[in-house]
């Protein structure tokens, strides 16, 4: 998903556009950071942890994450554990 400014279209528009850029009022759009060292560790880890889960396990984690994904929660959820 594209982020920062929008250019305009129109002709006037683009013009205040690249005015403010040239004034400095609005800033060149940065360049997205490279992952961290921690991002890469947790993919690092989880790989590490699938290849030591058994078939069954890997199957219960599953299981237990489609339960918690399609439980429905009653009002007064507060009162219950969702």
């Amino acid at each position: 998903m594209p982020t920062g400014q929008r250019v305009p279209r129109d002709t006037v528009g683009y013009a205040v556009h690249v005015m403010k850029l040239v004034t400095g009022q609005i800033g060149e759009p940065r360049k997205p950071e490279p992952p961290t060292a921690r991002a890469a560790a947790g993919k690092a880890g989880g790989e590490s942890r699938a290849k030591r889960l058994s078939p069954e396990e890997r199957s219960e984690i599953a299981r237990k994450a489609a339960k918690a994904r399609w439980q429905v929660c009653i009002p007064p959820f507060w009162l219950t554990l969702c």
